[in-house]
């Protein structure tokens, strides 16, 4: 098989329906909408870890984060393992398949090395881009903290559309060899500053809110209803919600611009039919669903679900629609050790496409999943182990120290009635938490490695609060001043 090159492209917290192909909120995204009609993408795409820096890890190596690499963000909280340098990734046959390559932007795998100890010859860190706007505009300021503002520079000079320059003179100069280009957006991480060019273009007046903004958090775990006074939101309406989702919106499409631009210099290079283009995300965001913000301590579709796309034109299948369950930087890693070559480095994931003669298909073998598992260890607010398994229709969520979710995604969309005292799907709860409990054995996670917890899931030994159970909404004290309303901690 011809090597192609490859351009893997992975943003930062974009949540799976905030894509215009998705037709599910107001969001454009021309580019993205154009891979996936000339390519397949994977609508039913899931992160094994909903946070950044495993999920990166994983990205690399393509195990579970709890087999490889750290639990939780090496730069906030409390110090854990990290992915080893020496660790076998993908990356590391770059070379010897006789590629270049460069790393641009958020890299947030290892505080130390960076990504040319992983095998990239070039990398182009945030740092530089900070530096270079410090020299052309030392006056730019974006107030708001972590809620986000306007970006006062031009597009052009913004993060998003500098990244992609870098990425664009890479490619143009690499016309003689297979090239791998990895862009890693911060956007549309908060604080959200997007430029007043694509800011303009999603009113706040016209934002819809979500299916989940009327959260009660009845019979649900306690630190759910922490994480808002944690972030002082408790009080927050859709008025005050509806700017910082604009927001939210107003980064993805500037980001699909800046996109746009990497593919217009693929197309002017003549190089589209050679080019394997891959884009994800490390997981999702919160922005205001069930009433709370960024991520940490949930397992609800807004975080653990993402976008996931591949195009190569005349190679994978253009315009399909995968429903197979998928585990996008596990399969990911997968694919690409396959296309590189390598067909024996153990991972927990399946190539996403097989070669079939001259064409790839859908691997067969995802569409014989019936459900995925994600992770979460704990972070930035304490420590607080979570696994999720997922089918077509249920979600259970296995909180060991607080009550567990159980949610009917066919009746309750938005996971808002966690139906885990309700004693009529006993039997569908006693089978998912075997299946979660075989699945974790099998993948090495130590949590059920020991009599106590796995009694919680194969003997059902967990206290099941009343779905009934009641909380109060508001907390009737002052804000906490952990953060204050302009998102300044």
């Amino acid at each position: 098989m011809t090597s192609p090159n490859i351009l893997l492209i992975v943003s930062d917290q974009h949540r799976w329906d905030c894509a215009g192909y998705a037709q599910r909120c107001p969001v454009r995204t021309p580019t993205l909408d154009a891979l996936a009609r000339s390519g397949t993408r994977f609508d039913s795409a899931f992160t094994p870890i909903p946070l950044c820096v495993p999920a990166r890890q994983s990205l690399l190596t393509g195990l579970r984060p709890e087999c490889a690499g750290g639990l939780w963000n090496y730069d906030l909280g409390p110090k854990g393992t990290v992915l080893d340098p020496d660790a076998t990734t993908w990356t590391r046959l770059l070379a010897s398949r006789g590629y270049r390559s460069r790393y641009i932007g958020k890299w947030h795998v290892h505080p130390d090395a960076d990504p040319r100890d992983f095998g990239y010859d070039e990398y182009v860190p945030l740092g530089a881009y900070d530096q270079w706007r410090a020299h052309r505009h030392p006056e730019a300021h974006v107030d708001g903290g972590w809620f986000g503002g306007i970006d006062p520079v031009p597009t052009e000079d913004s993060r998003t559309h500098w990244s992609a320059e870098r990425a664009a003179e890479f490619i143009t100069r690499s016309t003689h060899q297979p090239w791998h280009v990895r862009v890693d957006f911060v956007e549309p991480h908060l604080p959200c500053q997007p430029t007043a060019e694509f800011a303009d273009q999603y009113p706040a007046r016209e934002i819809p809110p979500w299916g989940s903004f009327e959260e009660s958090f009845a019979g649900k775990p306690y630190i759910q209803r922490q994480q808002l006074h944690s972030w002082g939101v408790e009080d927050f309406t859709w008025e005050d919600w509806a700017p910082m989702v604009s927001r939210y919106y107003a980064s993805i499409t500037q980001m699909d611009a800046a996109i746009g631009r990497i593919m217009t210099t693929i197309d002017e290079a003549g190089q589209l039919e050679d080019t394997l283009v891959i884009y994800t995300s490390d997981h999702g965001d919160m922005c205001g669903s069930h009433r709370m913000i960024d991520k940490h301590h949930v397992m609800y579709d807004d975080v653990v679900r993402v976008p996931l796309v591949l195009s190569w034109p005349g190679t994978v299948p253009a315009g399909e629609i995968s429903d197979a369950f998928v585990h996008n930087t596990l399969d990911l890693a997968t694919l690409l050790y396959r296309a590189l070559g390598d067909d024996g480095t153990p991972t927990h994931g399946s190539p996403l496409v097989e070669p079939d003669g001259g064409r790839w298909h859908v691997n067969d073998a995802l569409s014989a999943r019936d459900h995925v598992v994600s992770t979460y260890n704990g972070q930035q607010f304490g420590l607080y182990v979570q696994r999720m398994i997922r089918d077509r229709r249920w979600k259970y969520i296995w909180n060991p120290t607080d009550v567990d979710e159980l949610y009917d995604l066919h009746g309750d969309p938005d996971e808002l009635d966690n139906r885990i005292g309700d004693s009529s799907v006993s039997t569908v709860l006693a089978g998912l938490r075997r299946q979660l409990y075989d699945d974790l054995l099998a993948d090495g996670d130590r949590t059920v490695d020991n009599d106590w917890v796995r009694s919680q899931l194969l003997d059902g030994r967990k206290l099941a609060a009343s779905a009934h159970d009641s909380q109060p909404r508001h907390h009737d004290g002052p804000p906490s001043s952990a953060i204050d309303r302009k998102g300044h901690r």
